[in-house]
């Protein structure tokens, strides 16, 4: 019986792996995508807030988040049909940014002035008009919340800036799932509960995939979107031998408290580098916690992405939704957390490395870091150019490949992605 083919394997279906196959597939590519999980958007994908914003500290970033949003908000035409009648949505709350020394506002907002992202800066009476429940003291930098000076009375307040069209997408393996029916109206195939054992190569270009079961798919090109388990098929490849930029998984928490009592409007997106969070409301009214990665709290390195241990910490949950209590005096905090765990694939300066590599044939979508969900609906275009520009020759390390983008009219710069570079000057946390 022969083996079967394809013109390329996804291995990884989470929202970054079903958007290369969308894109692919419907490029008129013949796609495979293996998963061990059971079913898409299952792994990091589904611990995601699933946040919409665009303050990052790059162009590339910027316009990247900015392009997105116009495609989440015209899913449907996107994806060219719905999920069995349904799809993801995304919900347009607005959202704030606290002022915070790290988050450097002067280059984001210049940012958004050259993409066209709208913006108002609010001072802290603003912030009392128009959104009384929040404190508007000034706490930075973030205190581990067992310290004394956690509780100490701010004496100066600040402001922020506020963007109208941020907001989040209200379920994210939903999307996903949005990504993967519109993958296979194209053709693309789908394997779930398949673990990847050997990434096969003759020579210095790949050939395909062996899974756990002993079955195998050939194919030219193998695109590795695994997620925290990027490291892994990296090394199975021997695909890491001249990049620079490094990956790591980082176990993460976000938390779900009650929202604010009635009489209080709706809770938009808020970012608070001043307390170390972030938080959004919740499809039903509940507000989603998580952190920035202050400097006073530890992070959690895995060497093993599977050794994670899937309940919520107490530590966790108290860093995250006390700050937010401190920030919204109103906020409940039961004393039992509520909330999920996920692992970051996270780089070296917590921008993904969307890249071929020196195995010919082998490309990576890695290090997403937790701030790319947002980004899927241009990462599958992204890839797709940078696959199809490299299998006919072109080099894309010498001449970075550049991707006009439909909805903006702005071109994205790929060599930002680029596994070669040197650090990019980022936040240093999930902000990028």
């Amino acid at each position: 019986m022969s083996r079967p083919t394809a013109d390329t394997v996804v291995i990884g279906a989470g929202v970054v792996g079903c958007s290369i196959a969308y894109e692919l597939a419907r490029s008129g590519h013949r796609v495979v995508v293996v998963d061990r999980a059971a079913g898409p958007g299952l792994g990091s994908t589904s611990a995601s807030s699933a946040v919409i914003r665009y303050n990052y500290s790059t162009w590339t970033g910027v316009v990247a988040a900015w392009e997105s949003k116009h495609r989440w908000e015209s899913w449907e035409e996107h994806l060219g049909g719905t999920d069995d009648g349904s799809l993801a949505r995304f919900r347009r709350t607005g959202g704030l940014c606290l002022d915070s020394p790290n988050q450097r506002a002067s280059t984001v907002l210049g940012l958004f002035d050259q993409v066209g992202v709208p913006y108002e800066v609010w001072t802290a009476a603003d912030l009392a008009l128009r959104l009384p429940a929040l404190d508007r003291g000034k706490h930075y930098p973030p205190k581990p919340v067992d310290d004394d000076a956690f509780w100490v009375e701010p004496s100066e307040e600040l402001g922020g800036y506020w963007t109208p069209d941020s907001g989040y997408v209200d379920d994210p393996s939903f999307a996903t799932h949005n990504l993967m029916v519109a993958a296979r109206r194209h053709g693309a195939e789908f394997r779930f509960g398949a673990t990847v054992t050997q990434v096969r190569r003759a020579g210095d270009r790949v050939e395909g995939i062996t899974l756990a079961d002993g079955s195998a798919v050939d194919a030219p090109v193998v695109v590795n979107a695994s997620g925290p388990h990027s490291g892994r098929i990296n090394e199975l490849a021997g695909a890491l031998d001249d990049f620079r930029i490094t990956t790591r998984p980082l176990r993460q928490e976000v938390h779900e408290i009650p929202g604010l009592p009635a009489g209080n409007a709706p809770l938009p997106m808020i970012a608070d580098l001043d307390l170390g969070t972030y938080l959004r409301a919740t499809p039903t009214g509940n507000i989603l916690v998580g952190g920035t990665e202050p400097e006073c709290d530890p992070l959690h390195w895995l060497e093993d992405p599977d050794d994670v241990g899937l309940n919520p910490t107490q530590e966790v949950y108290q860093a995250q939704t006390y700050r937010v209590a401190r920030r919204i005096p109103q906020a409940t905090v039961p004393n039992t957390p509520r909330g999920v765990v996920g692992v970051y694939d996270v780089s070296s300066d917590w921008v993904p490395v969307y890249d071929r590599t020196s195995v010919r044939g082998f490309y990576v979508a890695i290090g997403t870091s937790g701030n790319q969900f947002k980004n899927a609906p241009v990462v599958g275009e992204f890839m797709r150019a940078i696959i199809e520009a490299c299998e006919n020759g072109h080099d894309h390390d010498a001449d970075p490949v550049t991707v006009p983008l439909a909805q903006t009219g702005h071109v994205a710069d790929l060599g930002h992605y680029s596994r070669l570079r040197e650090l990019t000057a980022t936040s240093g946390s999930v902000m990028g």
